[in-house]
């Protein structure tokens, strides 16, 4: 059975983060590859990858760097959608296939329950239903009695649903040849052929059954959405320290650790896991690296730095920075005293705007989101909710309050005057404060 992962979509919501979501790196290894390694344990070795010219490469790089596994590459020309991928690999398609967006992060329990339930050969096709506590902006899964599917409904309005399961695009189907004849006479405008060629198969009574999970689950949307991956992984890791991580016998390190190689951790510093921290990472004197902090690689966390609940790309650099709840790039640098705020006066839950939308991050604790290749000067500051373009700089004593645009840099206009001071007097120094008259 061939397992297919769509990975030719383009990310509209993860600015000002442009790297694709599944090739964001966790605990040391792209995304992608976690996606892989989870569909092997439950005895999946075939894998066609979907992608698009942009990507394809490093989809093949990451393939080729895993043995006993096979795979076969497909280019998507455009990001049209989950069927016009699906059609895209047509002519290697056939039989049983699983289709998986790997930007869906769940555990292997859901690989089972979709098995067994093919297993019982009850129905053409089946897809993973999550039953969700509050809306959640994706499809809906109405059901019968039997669980079978009756209606997918694409982004109900908030209190519109047709129940609480919601659609997981982990999916087996036993007929493509019917699923595409179904997707070729689809008319519909929006994004949801795919969806659509469902639906017109229940309706000519072909059975797909809705396969209820309740594990984890975890969809990157938006930023915000990695540190629930973040969270995912290192809870579900074990304490894992490269023998070559050198630490200072003055510095501390406690709770669960997954630490690269050449780590080194200096005089004074702290600990606190669960963390991850990347190879070449050093962490030094007087730094505090707090719970579920996930640090890249050959970054530099320097002198009293803070970092709290944060996400960092490698290659960074910090000075007596503060860095709580934010997302960070690549290759960033921050001087001595930056730091992003994280908490509003009010308590609120933190907004992030997008298409001139204020979006929710439904956190009280949020700081920002910082591109790659980016600076802030000495004594800056970003406040919560704010996006870095990639390639810009926050110059030296600001107080950034909007957002950044990419490849700019934002100065703070001093305005200083001079005076020049007059000759010193030479008065006789007082006898009782030995400074003179002025008391200088």
């Amino acid at each position: 059975m061939k397992v297919v992962f769509l990975c030719g979509g383009v990310g509209k919501r993860m600015f000002p983060i442009t790297e694709d979501k599944f090739l964001l790196d966790f605990m040391g290894k792209p995304l992608l590859e976690h996606q892989v390694e989870l569909a092997r344990k439950a005895g999946l070795n075939n894998f066609v990858m979907v992608g698009n010219p942009d990507n394809m490469q490093h989809i093949k790089q990451i393939a080729g760097s895993i043995t006993g596994a096979e795979f076969e590459f497909v280019v998507q020309s455009q990001p049209l959608g989950i069927a016009d991928a699906l059609k895209s690999a047509a002519n290697i398609l056939d039989g049983a296939i699983i289709v998986v967006n790997p930007n869906d992060v769940f555990d292997g329990a859901a690989y089972h329950a979709l098995l067994d339930a093919y297993r019982s050969r009850k129905a053409t096709s089946y897809i993973i239903g999550y039953e969700v506590s509050r809306y959640f902006p994706g499809g809906y899964l109405a059901v019968n009695g039997d669980s079978e599917l009756t209606q997918i409904v694409e982004k109900p309005e908030p209190g519109t649903e047709p129940g609480n399961l919601v659609n997981i695009l982990l999916h087996l189907h036993t007929d493509m040849h019917k699923l595409f004849e179904y997707i070729d006479i689809v008319k519909t405008t929006r994004d949801d052929v795919y969806e659509c060629a469902m639906d017109g198969m229940v309706r000519h009574a072909y059975k797909i059954k809705v396969v209820r999970y309740n594990g984890f689950w975890a969809p990157i949307k938006y930023p915000w959405h990695i540190f629930d991956i973040v969270r995912y992984f290192l809870d579900s890791a074990e304490r894992q320290i490269d023998p070559s991580l050198s630490i200072s016998d003055r510095a501390t390190l406690s709770g669960k650790a997954i630490i690269g190689k050449n780590v080194r951790i200096l005089e004074n510093a702290v600990v606190r896991g669960p963390v991850y921290i990347g190879p070449n990472t050093i962490i030094g004197n007087g730094a505090l690296v707090r719970e579920y902090s996930h640090i890249g690689a050959n970054c530099v966390v320097g002198f009293s730095t803070e970092i709290k609940n944060s996400y960092t790309g490698d290659d960074c650099w910090f000075h007596s920075s503060y860095i709580g709840d934010s997302i960070i790039g690549n290759r960033c640098s921050f001087g001595a005293g930056s730091v992003t705020a994280n908490f509003r006066f009010d308590r609120a839950d933190i907004p992030v705007k997008y298409g001139g939308q204020r979006v929710s991050t439904g956190r009280d604790h949020f700081g920002a989101i910082i591109g790659d290749d980016c600076k802030t000067g000495i004594n800056s500051g970003i406040l919560p909710g704010r996006k870095v373009g990639p390639n810009s700089t926050v110059g030296s004593h600001v107080c950034l309050v909007s957002d950044l645009e990419p490849d700019m840099t934002v100065l703070n206009q001093f305005s200083h005057q001079y005076i020049k001071r007059p000759p010193a007097a030479k008065d006789t120094p007082s006898k009782q404060d030995g400074a003179g008259e002025q008391g200088l």
